[in-house]
């Protein structure tokens, strides 16, 4: 209770003792607003004409004053004008009263206030436990995406190797996920004498899931593990070469569907080179066709398209042949290219994706997957691209090896 006149506050202060408050009084704004630095109030009625520091100043001051709880703020006043009352509102008044001041009315206005800090406490305590829930739901998505960076490690280190020679060949890998982790995943193996096996796969969707189920992948089409790998068989001298390539997809579409309990599917391209002749086997299920650019920079793109792996049983596969000439590539792009939107909608499409290229004849190697990763940003207008993205670039030149 603050008032310079003693009387005012001796009447006021006997009313609100008698209704069960504990009371404060003070003779001044300076005093109250120490009072109010030592102890916050949570009610504060006030006499707005006092010398020095009137109810208006105070009141200012007063809401400055950091708390985590409201102090409710009525105003006692002889004035009445529209003016004076929006002055008193703007310095942060909850309310006002008129002099002199009757004791049902008083009574009344502090009830009110009390429901406006009952509700202002509730919803202290509710911003509380959100506040509370946030930290932990932080806590919670830093652990995650601790988890899912190490993930993307694990993820990266299924691709060891992104460029290889072989012989006089050169192999480049590319593997760029829209998130931590992504569903793509391209690699190579040993596929017999003088030949190379090279695998390209997408698994639908994206996050955790996909990037789990690609890592299982990986095992069927491993290239440190022969006996394991789906795409080869072992001759009766031992030694591991490719079977036929629409048949290994036939037996991993079956084993996708037998023993992964998943609504996930893929797409896949097997490619089996020669790399002394150029003659390349390629089996496509569900994947983008191959480009094939030639050493004089046309470009040609063929399949069989397929059926993506693991909706249905019982599907068969095709296989085609095509052949490289030294200085000849072949490319293997996942449909993070093809299908990669602009600002527009438009998807890039095989006809961009030629002109990429095109304009790309004399880029070699990594160079190559980097400035088409490039160009490729330009026309999204972002780099974040909305699909993994992933590719295999073979560079052709014929060399007698023994692999």
């Amino acid at each position: 209770m603050v008032d310079d006149s003693r009387l005012q506050r001796k009447i006021l202060s006997s009313s609100l003792v008698r209704w069960g408050y504990e009371v404060i009084e003070a003779a001044s704004g300076e005093e109250a607003l120490d009072i109010c630095i030592a102890q916050r109030p949570e009610l504060v009625i006030s006499d707005w004409v006092m010398p020095m520091m009137d109810g208006i100043q105070f009141c200012k001051e007063f809401r400055e004053l950091t708390s985590d709880s409201y102090g409710y703020f009525i105003l006692l006043t002889s004035k009445s004008e529209k003016n004076d009352v929006a002055e008193g509102l703007d310095a942060g008044a909850d309310d006002f009263l008129t002099k002199p001041v009757n004791g049902n009315e008083l009574r009344a206005r502090i009830t009110a206030g009390e429901r406006i800090l009952k509700m202002q406490l509730e919803l202290t305590q509710k911003n509380r436990v959100i506040g509370d829930t946030l930290k932990e739901l932080q806590r919670l998505y830093d652990s995650l995406d601790n988890d899912l960076i190490e993930a993307n490690k694990l993820q990266e280190s299924l691709i060891p190797e992104r460029f290889k020679q072989i012989g006089d060949s050169h192999l480049s890998l590319l593997l760029r996920s829209s998130g931590h982790v992504g569903g793509d995943l391209v690699g190579h193996y040993p596929a017999g004498d003088g030949h190379l096996g090279l695998y390209s796969l997408d698994v639908s969707g994206h996050g955790i899931s996909s990037a789990l189920m690609t890592a299982r992948l990986a095992g069927y089409l491993s290239g440190s593990a022969p006996d394991q790998n789906i795409a080869l068989e072992k001759g009766e001298d031992g030694s591991y070469r490719s079977r036929p390539l629409f048949e290994a997809i036939e037996t991993l579409n079956e084993m996708v569907l037998d023993e992964m309990e998943t609504e996930h599917y893929f797409t896949l391209m097997l490619a089996d080179i020669n790399l002394r002749t150029g003659e390349v086997l390629i089996a496509q299920a569900g994947h983008p066709h191959p480009v094939i650019q030639r050493k004089s920079g046309e470009i040609t793109q063929k399949g069989t398209g397929g059926f993506p792996v693991g909706l249905m049983s019982g599907v068969t596969f095709e296989q085609f042949e095509t052949k490289l000439e030294p200085g000849d590539r072949l490319m293997i792009f996942s449909d993070g290219v093809t299908e990669c939107p602009n600002a527009a909608g438009e998807m890039l499409g095989e006809e961009g994706l030629e002109t990429f290229l095109r304009d790309l004849h004399h880029v070699t190697g990594p160079a190559l997957f980097e400035t088409l990763m490039w160009k490729l940003g330009e026309f999204a207008g972002t780099s974040d691209f909305p699909d993994d993205v992933s590719g295999i670039l073979f560079e052709f030149q014929p060399d007698p090896i023994e692999m």
